[in-house]
C-alpha cells in the first residue's frame, strides 16, 4: 500500500470551515438564492435553506477556512515523532497566506496526505486561494499533471481499495485500528456553533490539531508500524 514511502516526506493535514456568515438572514440576496439552488437536492423534504445554512461550510463557495491544521514526521532515537502546527483565525487570507509560505519553504515533491482529502480539503484549499487571490503552491497544483504525478495522498481513498461507493470516517478507522478517538469533545457538525455562537477558535484548533494526529497514526496503522506515543508529539508555535 504505502510500504516505500518515507514518512518523513509527508505532511498530514486537515482544514476546517464554517459558513461565511453566522445566520442565513446575514447572507445578501444574491447568494441566498444561489444558496437555496445549489442545495436544493441535498436538503430533507420540507428543509428549507435557511435550515440547512449551519452546513454551508462544506461548500468552497459559500464557507471560508478558519483552522488548518499540519503535521510532520520525524524520527526520535527509534521511536517515530509527529511536529503538529496551525493556521487558524478569523482572517482567511492571513492564514491562507502563512500556510503557503509554510509550504514554499518545502520541497516540491512534498507528499500532502489528508482523510477524504482528494473529495475536500485539497479541492476545498485551491478554491479558496483563488477566491482570495492567492498563489496556489506547487504542492496542491495538479493540472495538466498525470495521476502518478501528483503527490496527494488519502487515508480513505487508501481504505477503499478501489471500492468508489464506500465511505468511511476517520473516527471509524480510528476504533477498527484501536487508535484513540479524535472526537472526544466536538464533532465537524459542532464546528459552526463553536466557532459563530461560542467565539472558540482555540477549541477548533484542537479538534483539527486531533485529526491530524489521527490521519498519521493511521498511516503508521496501515504501515504496520506502532503508535506514536504522546510523548513523541509535539506543538510548534
Amino acid at each position: 500500500m504505502i510500504e516505500n514511502i518515507n514518512l518523513q516526506q509527508i505532511l498530514v493535514l486537515d482544514i476546517e470551515t464554517v459558513p461565511q456568515y453566522p445566520s442565513f438572514d446575514q447572507v445578501p440576496e444574491h447568494f441566498s438564492a444561489l444558496w437555496e439552488q445549489k442545495t436544493q437536492y441535498q436538503r430533507r423534504d420540507g428543509e428549507s435553506a435557511e435550515e440547512y445554512y449551519s452546513r454551508a461550510g462544506i461548500w468552497a463557495e459559500f464557507g471560508k477556512i478558519i483552522c488548518i491544521s499540519i503535521g510532520m514526521f520525524n524520527q526520535q532515537q527509534d521511536q517515530a515523532g509527529l511536529r503538529i502546527k496551525s493556521f487558524y483565525g478569523d482572517d482567511e487570507t492571513t492564514l491562507l497566506q502563512d500556510f503557503i509560505a509554510m509550504l514554499k519553504k518545502q520541497p516540491d515533491t512534498l507528499i500532502l496526505c489528508a482523510h477524504n482529502g482528494k473529495e475536500f480539503d485539497f479541492p476545498y484549499l485551491c478554491r479558496r486561494m483563488l477566491i482570495n487571490c492567492l498563489e496556489i503552491p506547487k504542492q496542491l497544483q495538479i493540472t495538466g499533471k498525470k495521476p502518478w504525478e501528483i503527490n496527494h495522498l488519502d487515508t480513505l481513498d487508501l481504505w477503499k481499495f478501489g471500492d468508489y461507493k464506500n465511505y468511511t470516517s476517520l473516527n471509524l478507522l480510528a476504533a477498527v485500528f484501536n487508535i484513540p478517538t479524535p472526537k472526544d469533545d466536538i464533532s465537524g457538525s459542532d464546528v459552526h456553533r463553536v466557532y459563530w455562537q461560542e467565539q472558540d477558535l482555540e477549541r477548533i484548533k484542537i479538534y483539527c490539531q486531533k485529526d491530524v494526529i489521527t490521519t498519521a497514526q493511521l498511516l503508521l496503522r496501515f504501515k504496520c508500524q506502532p503508535l506514536i506515543a504522546d510523548d513523541f508529539i509535539f506543538l510548534v508555535n
